[in-house]
């Protein structure tokens, strides 16, 4: 067989990278299988069918954490971009596969709701499970391409799944981008507390301030270093079991600076005055919405008509509704509940 350009880029892979890297020529595979590119490796394959998605465009009109039409606010198409730039700065300094770790970073939040956690949270009590991960798996799977999905390799598929919750994923480029989503979240958070005035540089814990840096960028490097070394040093412990090796680690100071400025911003940004506001019109909004359409099933876009009467109406709503930007569905909801003047 000619030797063609994705072989070449296979066979430099395999002489560059680090041994604990997954090798694109040594995926699992898609769920179909499909005849390999000439030109571009299997994970290459994948970041692009994740750019050019109807869901990952739709990303830029979906909340971060404020409800704020200003062009300064991350949206949630700015925070994949964020997480996919630090995810791949790790992984170089690592030697992983930079085209797996951007294809999971694009694509982790391909199934986050309108209005961020809030559309999340409100979906979850409606049905009594929804979960933003097993939807982006699900819109990958199964609602992309009318509804022919992205066909995505195993080790994206896994990466998307596994970005958040207690399992780990199972390749070192998935645990990257694991760590890199909280880091990434919770440095620029800060960042458009201060802008929007929800937060202020004095209520910040002092150790916090002292240890992470005064700044966004000593922020993220502080915290994106320790990830590079710590790893680094685990990955090159001769005695450390192979099973370890796809893990990755960070210091015990570092862990428990996140876990306190976690815990610090759910109590003065998550669930402080202002985003609780914000998420009560979020959740009238939604519920409001998702009521309707049980009564009104044929009202559905038919797409969604579709899956209603394959998978439940309850699986169809929610599919819309988790697959709509702020704006429209505000929309929606504005066309079905104002009356307007004659």
């Amino acid at each position: 067989m000619e030797y063609n350009i994705r072989q070449e880029s296979e066979a430099l892979e395999k002489k560059t990278l680090s041994p604990y890297a997954m090798l694109s020529a040594e995926s699992r595979g898609r769920i179909k299988y499909e005849e390999p590119c000439e030109i571009r490796t299997m994970f290459q394959r994948d970041r692009d069918r994740i750019i050019h998605s109807k869901s990952f465009r739709k990303l830029k009109e979906k909340t971060q954490v404020f409800i704020v039409k200003d062009d300064f606010f991350r949206t949630r198409l700015t925070h994949v971009l964020e997480v996919s730039q630090i995810s791949r700065t790790v992984a170089r300094a690592l030697r992983l596969n930079e085209d797996l770790v951007e294809a999971i970073s694009l694509g982790h939040d391909l199934g986050h709701t309108c209005f961020g956690h809030s559309g999340e949270e409100t979906l979850n009590e409606i049905t009594g499970h929804f979960k933003h991960n097993e939807q982006s798996l699900r819109v990958v799977d199964k609602l992309e391409k009318q509804r022919r999905g992205l066909n995505l390799s195993d080790e994206v598929r896994d990466g998307i799944l596994n970005h958040t919750g207690k399992e780990f994923c199972k390749t070192l480029e998935g645990n990257v981008v694991k760590v890199v989503d909280r880091i990434t979240y919770l440095c620029h958070d800060i960042q458009d507390s201060l802008s929007v005035g929800v937060l202020t540089e004095s209520e910040i814990p002092k150790e916090l301030l002292e240890y992470l840096g005064n700044t966004h960028s000593e922020r993220v490097n502080t915290l994106t270093k320790d990830l590079v070394f710590e790893t680094r040093a685990k990955l090159e412990n001769p005695s450390l079991e192979i099973k370890e090796k796809v893990k990755t680690y960070q210091s015990e100071e570092a862990k428990a600076m996140m876990a306190k400025l976690r815990s610090f911003m759910f109590t003065k940004v998550y669930k402080g005055d202002f985003c609780s506001k914000e998420r009560q019109k979020a959740h009238y909004i939604i519920e409001f919405l998702y009521s309707y359409f049980l009564d009104n099933p044929r009202e559905l876009p038919p797409k969604y008509c579709a899956i209603a009467e394959e998978e439940g109406l309850e699986r169809g709503i929610v599919d819309f509704i988790a697959g709509c930007t702020d704006g429209y569905i505000i929309k929606i909801f504005q066309e079905k509940f104002i009356p307007k003047p004659k």
